[in-house]
């Protein structure tokens, strides 16, 4: 089993919400820093992008006839409101971090550049990627699969609600079958949701490895970092 230095953790924005699914929540965000703290502890490099749908989506608010490029932006900047609050409760726990944003605007974020995010975790920092690649159209799946290429990343790790990988979604059919592993390819074939099909093609092109967990389990997030058999391994 290859040793894991590096990896990259998406995160979605409502696992950083309060109890209603929207805005942020203290306690959400103190209990994913110590999650990661973990693996800080372990001496694995993390990265992370986090989404923003906990304050604003594209798709949530098609009614207001807002432009796709517009609306975008607002993601964009929810994204590195998420990314602030969560470096803040990173720092309270005593673990170095820092929010690095396509378009940062160093009040809000430093400027977002790979090779300083290397260097930054180098030196033990948790590097939080915020404002998605930078352009609109683009989901913040495919920013960090991009993200985690830039960065030299082992794996790309991906928590979700459910174990793992489904052929169909199992909260709706409870005769769908887990994937413990399976291909890009078949991801691709199957339109499997787990992932922005953008991002599945980066990886697949790239041959980084995507394991995806129930992030809502306390510790699963070092076992997938350390490599252990845990979910869904995309490769």
């Amino acid at each position: 089993m290859k040793k894991i230095k590096r990896v990259l953790l998406k995160i979605s924005g409502e696992v950083l919400a309060g109890p209603e699914g929207t805005g942020a929540d203290g306690k959400a965000l103190l209990a994913v820093a110590t999650e990661i703290q973990s693996l800080v502890k372990k001496n694995i490099q993390v990265a992370i992008v986090v989404g923003g749908g906990n304050f604003w989506r594209y798709r949530d608010n098609k009614a207001l006839e807002i432009p796709r490029s517009t609306s975008d932006a607002v993601g964009m900047l929810a994204t590195i409101m998420n990314a602030r609050l969560l470096t803040e409760a990173l720092r309270s726990i005593k673990v170095k971090a820092r929010t690095l944003a396509a378009h940062g605007e160093f009040y809000f974020a430093e400027p977002y550049v790979p090779e300083f995010g290397r260097r930054c975790l180098d030196q033990g920092e948790v590097v939080i990627c915020a404002g998605g690649t930078g352009n609109p159209y683009f989901t913040t799946d495919t920013a960090a699969a991009l993200r985690a290429l830039e960065l030299n990343c082992d794996e790309l790790l991906k928590g979700t609600q459910v174990e793992g990988v489904y052929d169909s979604d199992p909260r709706k059919n409870k005769k769908a079958k887990f994937l413990a592993k399976l291909s890009y390819q078949k991801v691709l074939d199957l339109e499997l949701g787990v992932m922005d099909l953008t991002a599945i093609v980066l990886c697949k092109d790239n041959a980084l490895p995507i394991r995806v967990f129930n992030g809502h389990v306390k510790g699963n997030l070092l076992k997938a970092a350390q490599g252990k058999s845990l979910g869904s391994l995309i490769s």
